[in-house]
């Protein structure tokens, strides 16, 4: 019996222990603006959101003012099929014709967001849903084919010219955190798909974000890919363009990279790249010692 009380004794201690450890850092960060980009997989798996969502239920009741801006990509493509539609991807974009932004923006304002506002909200959570089309103006994203210079265009995709933090301003003063759709709204009127890491990061930056966090499948940024041991644990803006050139960044990874550098030169004092499926990867990342992802800074 003594031992059994010995055991549950040391476990509370040990319990103790990590909420002291954080203690640091929820008063250095208490009221501080922290935008988390939620999406790739994990979006499908209902345990994995409700750990991501009551993480940032936890992040919200201890101070922080955390903007979620989350993706639906699987989601999107499955409506597409059902439609008759074929995905299609260039340089890792979605190409969104005008058949398709009707699904896409269907998807996204009112399925996904829906669902993870509710169930924030069962974590009492104050979440509100926001249409990033009513938040972000855009341009039409194009480029130069690097072989023929022809320009190629994604139809209705849009790189983020201009953010309107009124509305995002005014939720965070309340207490509310925003759920925020990968959407803009053209000069032309018309409602664009917008890549959720670029989302995320202009809003970092027109937030003036303490952090920006990337939810990714993967534990951060890996030395090689083929290892999931050999994360990089920090990266310093002055060696991702090396890192680039190397193919350590490369693919899906080139997004949030580019993303949390302009991020870091902008205002945003630090970036991070973590595991979503995790359990309580964000916690970890951001209230510990060690973290569990690749944080991207400016020179230390």
């Amino acid at each position: 019996m003594a031992r059994i009380q010995n055991k549950t004794m040391q476990n509370v201690i040990e319990k103790a222990a990590v909420l002291i450890e954080a203690l640091p850092y929820i008063q250095r960060f208490r009221g501080e603006t922290v935008v988390v980009k939620f999406g790739g997989s994990i979006m499908d798996d209902e345990t994995g959101v409700s750990n991501i969502l009551k993480d940032v239920a936890f992040m919200e009741c201890v101070g922080l003012r955390p903007v979620i801006v989350h993706g639906g990509g699987k989601a999107i493509s499955r409506k597409m099929k059902e439609r008759g539609l074929k995905p299609a991807f260039l340089n890792g974009l979605r190409v969104t014709d005008e058949a398709a932004i009707g699904l896409v923006e269907h998807v996204l304002n009112h399925e996904v967001n829906p669902r993870l506002v509710s169930v924030l909200q069962t974590f009492e959570c104050k979440a509100r849903g926001m249409h990033g089309d009513d938040l972000l103006r855009v341009v039409r994203h194009t480029e130069k084919d690097e072989k023929t210079g022809k320009e190629r265009d994604w139809g209705y995709v849009g790189d983020v010219t201009e953010v309107d933090t009124t509305p995002l301003d005014a939720f965070l003063r309340a207490g509310i955190t925003p759920v925020v759709t990968p959407l803009g709204r053209g000069e032309d009127r018309k409602i664009y798909n917008v890549n959720a890491d670029d989302a995320a990061a202009a809003l970092a930056r027109a937030l003036k974000a303490r952090k920006l966090v990337f939810l990714s499948d993967v534990p951060g940024l890996l030395a090689d890919p083929s290892d999931p041991e050999s994360r990089i644990s920090t990266v310093k803006v002055q060696e991702v363009e090396s890192l680039i050139h190397r193919k350590v960044i490369d693919g899906g990874m080139l997004p949030k990279i580019s993303g949390a550098v302009k991020a870091l030169k902008e205002g945003v004092r630090k970036t991070h790249i973590i595991d979503a499926a995790m359990p309580h990867s964000l916690l970890l990342e951001l209230f510990t010692d060690k973290g569990v992802g690749t944080e991207i800074v400016q020179e230390l």
